[in-house]
């Protein structure tokens, strides 16, 4: 998962990219909206977590003009107002879910895995493909029962993977979800784990090269 966050207290976004690092999602930080606003349309982001309060700019005008422009990623605001205005605006403008500061880290955690399985029509908190199964919450992945050992990146790469089966994973979206401006990953490190993966699967799934476009997780026949 890459997200995008738009937070201007250093101290909070530094808690909030440890605790997501943990998860080993990506996560770029930008302390304004103005630049934010251009960083969607150069980053495929899987969501975003944007402050109301933001100097210049602030987080609901920057939600607008995302919105304005057709920009679909979940948005979810943090604010440190309890108005119910404000919040109201908030979800009337596009947001899928909000915060009020102070606010714990598991329950943050929580929205977001939430909200990723929504704009990926997944209803349930466990990602299931025939005997492989990945549950995000408890960070556990068990294949035909067994546990399933996997390094910080491979479990990255097979969440996407089964986020998007029974469709194909973009392999440049691939890519972007394991890097940071500061950390980028090519596409042959993706390549790499890839491979890992396949051998780790066995012969009861299989991740089927298409050829230009991605990835797909799948039974073997």
């Amino acid at each position: 998962m890459r997200i995008l966050l738009v937070e201007d207290d250093p101290p909070l976004a530094a808690g909030i990219r440890e605790a997501l690092g943990r998860e080993h999602w990506a996560v770029d930080h930008l302390g304004a909206a103005e630049p934010a606003e251009a960083a969607v349309g150069l980053t495929a982001y899987d969501l975003a977590i944007v402050d109301i309060g933001l100097p210049g700019m602030d987080g609901l005008t920057l939600l607008r003009r995302w919105r304005q422009q057709g920009r679909t990623l979940p948005v979810l605001l943090l604010t440190a107002r309890d108005g119910l205005e404000d919040r109201v605006a908030g979800l009337d403008l596009g947001a899928d879910d909000y915060l009020t500061k102070p606010f714990l880290l598991p329950e943050l955690l929580a929205r977001l895995r939430a909200l990723v399985r929504r704009s990926r029509a997944s209803a349930s908190p466990v990602l299931r493909v025939g005997p492989l199964s990945l549950d995000p919450a408890a960070h556990t992945a068990e294949l035909g029962g067994e546990p399933l050992e996997l390094t910080g990146r491979e479990w990255s790469v097979l969440e996407q993977l089964l986020l998007a089966a029974p469709r194909v994973a973009n392999k440049q979206r691939l890519t972007e979800s394991l890097s940071e401006w500061d950390k980028e990953i090519t596409a042959n490190a993706v390549e790499i784990y890839i491979s890992r993966l396949r051998a780790k699967l066995g012969e009861r799934l299989r991740i089927r090269t298409v050829r230009g476009i991605g990835y797909r997780l799948e039974e073997a026949d």
